[in-house]
């Protein structure tokens, strides 16, 4: 994927740290969400400080206009978060009553990152646990999105003999 390195954090202040920016054809391919919030700017802060995402990119989230629009980068990975906007079908999981989606973070410490989420406004679902070769649990955060946090306890994914050993194993 052509990348380059840019500077990123001033746009609140915060110390310049290298992130890698992707190239526009590079920004096109694949697939980021975009997460639909009540308080933007909040979940913006939430994200930067429970899961360690860097902010590459942002619109609005100002006195003059408050709704956001945000890109953040976690590890190789980027999401959006956005102010809801009912009038573009646009709604956030408090509006709705639960969202549609939940979104893997796969992190070093998963129980340190839930502990750390958790202490920043978020609720536990589920602690982490190890399971189906992950030690996975389950948060759900302030704006109303579940989150798994987890890491592989094996390389991943399993090759074909260990899959069929898995599904062979769970079925009992």
């Amino acid at each position: 994927m052509p990348e380059h390195e840019v500077e990123s954090g001033a746009v609140l202040g915060a110390p310049p740290r290298r992130v890698r920016a992707l190239s526009a054809q590079a920004a096109r391919l694949g697939v980021s969400p975009e997460l639909s919030v009540r308080r933007g700017r909040d979940a913006v802060e939430f994200y930067k400080a429970a899961f360690g995402a860097v902010e590459i990119y942002r619109v609005g989230g100002t006195e003059e206009l408050e709704a956001v629009v945000s890109q953040l980068t976690v590890g190789d990975t980027t999401f959006w978060v956005a102010d809801e906007s009912p009038q573009h079908k646009n709604f956030s999981p408090q509006s709705l009553g639960g969202s549609t989606v939940k979104l893997l973070l796969v992190v070093e410490d998963p129980p340190a990152t839930i502990e750390r989420a958790v202490a920043l406004g978020a609720t536990e679902v589920v602690p982490a646990v190890e399971e189906h070769g992950w030690l996975l649990g389950r948060i759900e955060d302030p704006f109303g999105h579940h989150w798994e946090i987890g890491k592989p306890l094996a390389e991943w994914p399993p090759s074909h003999g260990d899959r069929a050993r898995a599904n062979r194993d769970s079925a009992h």
